[in-house]
Formats: C-alpha cells, sequence, structure tokens
C-alpha cells in the first residue's frame, strides 16, 4: 500500500441537504440510501464538492510526482529549492529522486483525474499509484471508489490518439462473463468486478 489518508469528509447527509436546497426541499436528518449514492456520483452534480479527500504518497518519483500535479486538486510536494536543502544542486537533481507528495481534493477532483491516470495509455508509475488509492479508498468509501474509472470505461470507448486495448479486453472479459451493459451503472459496476480480477 502506497496511499494512506490523512482525513476524509464523507459526510453524505450534508450532501444530500445541498441537494435537497437545489430542489427546494428543507434539509433532513435522513441518511441517504445507497442508491441515491450512486445516482449522484454518477450524473456528477455539484453537491458531490461537499466530498473532500486528503492523502499522502511517501517517497514517490519526482517526476510521478509532476504527473499527478497536473490535476485540479491541491498538491503539496517536498521542495526541491536549493535554499531549502542541504548539500543540494538543483542543476544536478535526478528526476527520479524521491518526494512526498500529499493531495486534496473533492469527489469531482477525483473523479476527472483518474479519467486520465487509470487509464492505460498513463504511465505505468502513475496508473500504479491511481489504483492503489482507488483499492484504498474502496475499504472506507466504496461508493465514490467505484465511481473513479479510466476515460474507456466512462465514454464507452477509448478518446486517444492511439488506443492501448485496455476498453476491447474488458468488453472480451464483459462477453466471457455475460454481462450485458445497457447503461452507465452497469459498465462500472462491471469495470470495477473487472478492475478486482485485473492484477
Amino acid at each position: 500500500m502506497k496511499t494512506e489518508f490523512e482525513f476524509m469528509t464523507n459526510n453524505w447527509k450534508l450532501v444530500k441537504n445541498a441537494c435537497r436546497t437545489t430542489v427546494g426541499k428543507q434539509f433532513t436528518e435522513n441518511e441517504p440510501n445507497a442508491e441515491f449514492k450512486k445516482k449522484l456520483l454518477i450524473s456528477e452534480h455539484t453537491p458531490i464538492r461537499l466530498l473532500e479527500f486528503y492523502w499522502h504518497w511517501k517517497k514517490i518519483k519526482y517526476w510521478v510526482a509532476m504527473e499527478w500535479a497536473r490535476h485540479k486538486n491541491e498538491t503539496f510536494i517536498s521542495s526541491s529549492r536549493n535554499d531549502r536543502q542541504n548539500n543540494y544542486d538543483r542543476n544536478e537533481a535526478r528526476q527520479d529522486n524521491p518526494v512526498n507528495f500529499d493531495g486534496y481534493a473533492n469527489a469531482q477532483n477525483l473523479i476527472d483525474a483518474w479519467r486520465k491516470r487509470l487509464c492505460h495509455c498513463a504511465t505505468k508509475e502513475a496508473r500504479e499509484l491511481a489504483e492503489d488509492f482507488k483499492r484504498e479508498l474502496g475499504k472506507t468509501c466504496p461508493e465514490i471508489a467505484g465511481v473513479l474509472v479510466p476515460n474507456c470505461i466512462y465514454r464507452d470507448g477509448c478518446p486517444e490518439f492511439k488506443a492501448c486495448g485496455y476498453f476491447e479486453k474488458f468488453l472480451h472479459w464483459c462477453n466471457s462473463k455475460h454481462y450485458i451493459l445497457l447503461d452507465i451503472q452497469q459498465r462500472y459496476d462491471a469495470y470495477n468486478k473487472f478492475f478486482g480480477e485485473d492484477k
């Protein structure tokens, strides 16, 4: 395991009540059910931004941290400035030097970033962190981990200039299991089973 969570604001009652406000309803003390959570995450309505996560990746390669820093969430990465290190020449620093990476993101940020980093066109090192994060998040927030999918699963086909073949592999697996993919939820559910088996 490489992913360590510092904290999560996984307050689904607050999310549900934000939804109720948008349709002119009063707050309620009732917790939302699993079906509501799935539907809201799939539809990506704005209240999912109230679900927030702070995590650590320790001693990852600098260039991998830079790949992850491109996404629309907050990142805090060990400095490589000359004035912050002893006996260190930044001009001589290697791209594979280990750094610590902290990420802070809401559920929408995660969905967007993981579409790119779970993709098999991403670097293996960045994808392995995305996969580890998804597995660790699934232990406490399975409904959110369940919507972290590569772009080809989201789009029902590969949008890249050059396809890697992963979507075809997924479809072949679905056919072998006799899965019928009539909608996005069925596709996500099938992918999550495939993800669990595809080591």
